[in-house]
């Protein structure tokens, strides 16, 4: 198994027996199931979104040496139709500039997993969206951190909570994308989003088997 399958199956052993352990090894006051789900259930149309070409568009962007650069505070959203989707932002605590989700953060995380799996909110697929605050990074080195850390959380969902991956869409937008653009450098700016999507796709039914034709009675000779 390489280093990233032998890290995931510890980060899900481990998350698994956190939550087993309850409250108690929490560090951190974690959301309610029903605060996650108050947060998420207003979905009214889904973004107009094309998210291949948008995890092109943030590497290309963060890249890109501009020179009249205007700056974090000024730099355009670059994905501003996903402020309208309804939205939970996680305080999820990292390792510095790893993936690796640290012991506190576990139990928000199965509170995720326990608002996906709500009534209300089965029909939908969720994007899971990372961010980095402005620091001594590179641009480009805070996009691929997004990135790396946004699958991160896709795949304890999947793996250790059994979220079909059909309803999950892990995208970085690393500083592109500031959810405080007046303070670049606040950690807010490194909180991870969970956003409601769009509609998962109608199962097509199967078409009704015809009932056989009735027999006609024989004729009495």
């Amino acid at each position: 198994m390489c280093a990233n399958g032998l890290a995931t199956a510890g980060l899900g052993l481990a998350l698994g027996l956190a939550l087993l352990a309850g409250p108690a090894g929490a560090q951190t006051a974690a959301p309610t199931r029903d605060d996650i789900v108050a947060k998420l259930n207003h979905f009214e149309e889904a973004a107009e979104v094309d998210l291949p070409a948008l995890k092109q568009q943030v590497m290309e962007r963060a890249k890109t040496r501009i020179k009249n650069d205007p700056g974090p505070v000024n730099r355009p959203l670059i994905a501003p139709e996903l402020a309208k989707l309804p939205a939970f932002n996680a305080q999820i605590q990292f390792d510095a500039d790893t993936p690796i989700i640290q012991p506190a953060s576990y139990q928000t995380v199965g509170r995720i997993a326990d608002a996906l799996v709500h009534a209300s909110l089965l029909p939908y697929t969720f994007l899971i969206v990372g961010h980095v605050e402005s620091n001594s990074k590179t641009r480009e080195a805070n996009a691929i951190l997004s990135q790396r850390r946004a699958d991160a959380i896709r795949d304890v969902l999947v793996n250790t909570f059994k979220i079909s991956t059909k309803r999950l869409h892990p995208i970085g937008l690393g500083e592109e994308q500031f959810l405080d653009r007046a303070k670049p450098t606040s950690a807010v700016n490194g909180q991870l989003q969970i956003l409601t999507y769009a509609k998962l796709p109608e199962e097509p039914r199967p078409a009704a088997t015809p009932a056989p034709a009735a027999k006609k009675p024989a004729k009495k000779r």
